[in-house]
């Protein structure tokens, strides 16, 4: 029988130190991946400041929305949300510009109707694709609009309007923020499903046209509920209905116009957008951040006070929604026959 001479085996510490350092080999290139795949999951975000780009002026119903979330964003982060009113050709300016921007999730996009469903059907030729150069976050709120008249006029419900315009085609008059406009155009979907025949007088502005229907200089329009709550509860205004799907409950003894015309919905909202090629990582990251601060009492509380439906839904849903009211505006514009000026 042959033996093994001791002295050719390896020692037992010297055989488990070389185990050690073929461990460490192995292990090497995970470690030093593991920044590389914090970043690619989201971890990282923010690194740094984030601007949310609003294409409108500050003190608007976007604008006010986005700063309450974003302030809530900033306190859980530890980072700076800073809102951008880069406003200019009905939203078109800003809007372009968050398309152009780095998709790394430190620039976000504000979008509403006006911008991301009715523009690309209104204008000949935009800066910016709505579907191809944005990548969806989460669809934020909803703002039911309100289909309202004055005290003066005889009509005090959905279907004494109906009525009262059917009995005199064009003679009667319903107000908007101007052509083109989400307020506008909710109304010609009210005309076109319910058959009616209504002259469309455009005003420069919500304000405005809401004064006219007070007036009586018109009998009917449609108007943001965040613009109407001290109208409403002073009386010098009615409210006939809410365009959303369902009761508001902001305004609950106010019939959904879907009661009327069933699975009638037009409402404005607001949607968070990031440039196309933002990781999806990072998408959910930021969509993570944004429910966790609309989940906070105080937030919610601040954004139902402004009329706000919230709904805080993430990136897939929120794909879905926009598309779907792309679909509903571009027939919402054909309808009207409006063209950008």
């Amino acid at each position: 029988m042959s033996s093994v001479s001791h002295s050719a085996v390896p020692s037992l510490s010297v055989r488990r130190r070389a185990l050690a350092r073929l461990s460490c080999l192995t292990l090497l290139p995970a470690l030093l991946a593991g920044p590389a795949l914090a970043q690619v999951a989201g971890a990282a975000w923010p690194s740094r400041a984030v601007t949310w780009v609003n294409p409108f002026a500050a003190g608007s119903a976007v604008d006010v929305v986005a700063r309450t979330i974003a302030q809530k964003v900033a306190t859980n982060t530890g980072f700076a949300m800073n809102i951008d009113n880069r406003t200019g050709a009905s939203g078109n300016i800003g809007t372009g510009f968050a398309a152009r921007a780095q998709a790394d999730g430190h620039t976000l996009l504000l979008g509403s109707p006006g911008t991301m469903a009715i523009n690309p059907y209104l204008f000949a030729k935009l800066p910016y694709d709505a579907l191809k150069d944005f990548a969806p976050v989460s669809h934020l709120v909803s703002f039911p609009q309100v289909v309202v008249t004055s005290p003066k006029q005889p009509f005090k419900s959905v279907p004494e309007l109906i009525a009262a315009a059917k009995a005199q085609p064009d003679r009667l008059a319903h107000a908007s923020s101007g052509p083109g406009t989400t307020s506008h155009l909710v109304f010609e979907l009210i005309k076109a499903d319910a058959g009616l025949t209504m002259t469309h007088v455009g005003y420069r502005g919500g304000a405005p046209a809401m004064q006219a229907v007070m007036a009586g200089e018109v009998q009917t329009g449609v108007e943001g509920l965040p613009s109407l709550v001290g109208q409403i509860k002073s009386g010098v205004i009615v409210p006939l209905a809410v365009t959303s799907l369902r009761r508001s409950p902001q305004l609950p003894d106010v019939p959904a116009m879907s009661e009327f015309i069933p699975g009638f919905d037009a409402t404005a909202w607001i949607v968070l957008m990031a440039p196309a090629g933002t990781p999806p990582a990072v998408v959910a990251r930021i969509h993570a951040e944004v429910k966790k601060a609309m989940d906070d009492p105080v937030v919610r509380q601040q954004l139902e006070s402004q009329g706000a439906t919230l709904v805080a839904a993430g990136p897939a849903e929120t794909g879905t929604f926009h598309q779907r009211e792309m679909t509903k505006f571009k027939r919402a514009v054909e309808i009207s026959g409006a063209k950008a000026e």
